[in-house]
């Protein structure tokens, strides 16, 4: 199936490794422009070689910039227009948040997150809604935890659910326009950041064998099935859906 995504131009943050890169890639593969954002110079650079090695010179542009600062969202639509005449969709993922239970966790961590994670997500969303015309897409990389709260990820627990509530009125608010909004909800997928998660009990092995045990698929998915489901979201393909979350996570969530 032809997703539509040629020469299409998408900004996707915090796409120097991870969920957003392997978006990136999938996006890149199948003919689409990016902008692809990270916090550091040499890592963004690193994306866009890997990405241009993929799609052919000019298919990626990078910007180091961080999501919690204000000026972000209005630089990343702006770079893109300017570098690629165009934009068509943004996908907002940024790094996860601080580990730990809610009654413990510092409420410095809780601000800090706060500002990349919500209001730094809703800001990008903001502005590039502002630029969007109709066909347009804002996708939102989130989390398992917004159906179902996640053991000793207290912030997320309770970030994550708002945003997706933000992101379902933001598509009642912008489908008059042709604008479509939606939300990606990852579980175990193999990435740095969930290695990290398992190891931080001691076992990380122990901690990947019990966690598969509850996925109905039986292991972790890769970045490449997220990719593919991110791309497919934010393609022409899916130009009737929007103000939908969808799972990426093996059948582990046990809510509809």
């Amino acid at each position: 199936m032809d997703l539509g995504l040629k020469d299409k131009v998408y900004v996707v943050t915090g796409a120097t490794r991870g969920l957003g890169f392997a978006a990136a890639r999938e996006l890149a593969a199948d003919g689409a422009r990016v902008l692809v954002s990270g916090r550091g110079e040499e890592s963004v650079a690193a994306a866009v070689a890997a990405l241009d090695t993929l799609g052919g010179p000019g298919t990626a542009h990078g910007l180091v910039a961080d999501n919690a600062d204000p000026e972000t969202a209005g630089r990343l639509p702006a770079t893109a227009v300017a570098r690629f005449g165009r934009l068509d969709g943004v996908l907002i993922s940024v790094g996860g948040p601080q580990a730990g239970p809610v009654a413990t966790t510092p409420e410095e961590a809780w601000r800090d997150a706060f500002e990349s994670v919500f209001l730094g997500a809703l800001r990008i969303a903001r502005a590039a809604a502002d630029v969007l015309g109709e066909g347009g897409v804002i996708g939102f990389v989130l989390s398992s935890s917004v159906r179902q709260p996640i053991p000793g990820l207290g912030i997320s627990n309770g970030l994550r659910p708002g945003l997706a509530m933000a992101a379902k009125s933001l598509a009642d608010e912008l489908g008059p326009r042709g604008i479509r909004v939606v939300g990606l909800l990852p579980a175990r997928i193999d990435t740095d950041r969930v290695r990290e998660l398992d190891a931080l009990g001691g076992d990380a092995d122990a901690a990947r064998k019990r966690n598969s045990a509850a996925i109905p698929l039986g292991r972790y998915g890769t970045p490449e099935e997220f990719g593919r489901a991110a791309a497919f979201l934010l393609s022409p393909a899916a130009s009737y859906l929007t103000g939908v979350m969808l799972p990426v996570d093996g059948g582990a969530l046990r809510t509809l």
